[in-house]
């Protein structure tokens, strides 16, 4: 069976969106663990999203396990004013369910995209996919859609990774006619959306460098 994936969007009060985060990193993985899940990640907003909100996504086995998501990962956590979630299963990506581990500039990037465009969307992604990877040192982590979706439209997140913000705004200019190319398969997606929007963020639950910049 597909692992689901639910997207948390958490609102905290004001300035404690870092000592939640320590919460849901140390406690809050314990609890998901004991009920089966895991803590895929947890982001701090960049660009586009308001200070004292945490993105969060966990992963579970199915769909019933993911049932209760949001209540395990926040029992007994302080200072949380609000909670959106939604249960997502992958597409092509991720493939396996190891979480990002490398601190960098991550982009959530939502689509809806009527469903007689959803073939030609997902095969301008494959097809695009390898060389921004390698042209930017970036990575897709993945393509999730929404659990729920309704048959006229699909909508789903695209998560990637970029080392900075430079690389993301870079990412966007291509130079030469292959980055120019990459640029054509993504920007063709924009045709076959009815709507798209995306902000930035940093990974909390990094691994490799810890992030301290004053974004807000």
């Amino acid at each position: 069976m597909t692992s689901t994936y639910v997207h948390h969007r958490i609102t905290t009060e004001p300035l404690q969106w870092q000592a939640v985060a320590e919460a849901l990193s140390q406690t809050g993985a314990q609890r998901l663990e004991a009920a089966g899940g895991a803590l895929y990640g947890i982001w701090r907003s960049q660009i586009g999203r308001p200070r004292d909100e945490l993105t969060v996504m966990t992963l579970w086995p199915d769909p019933g396990h993911a049932a209760n998501a949001a209540e395990i990962l926040l029992q007994g956590v302080e200072a949380i004013r609000d909670c959106h979630n939604q249960p997502m299963q992958p597409t092509v990506r991720p493939q396996t369910p190891e979480p990002p581990r490398r601190q960098g500039n991550y982009a959530f990037r939502w689509f809806d995209t009527p469903a007689p465009n959803w073939q030609e969307f997902l095969d301008l992604c494959v097809a695009a996919w390898p060389g921004f990877e390698s042209a930017y040192d970036s990575q897709v982590i993945g393509l999730w859609e929404f659990v729920g979706s309704d048959d006229a439209m699909r909508r789903t997140l695209l998560l990637t990774r970029r080392p900075n913000l430079a690389m993301w705004e870079r990412s966007k200019i291509p130079e030469g006619e292959a980055e120019a190319e990459v640029r054509r398969k993504l920007s063709r997606r924009y045709d076959l959306c009815d709507s798209t929007y995306v902000y930035t963020t940093t990974l909390l639950t990094a691994d490799d460098q810890r992030d301290e910049v004053r974004w807000a």
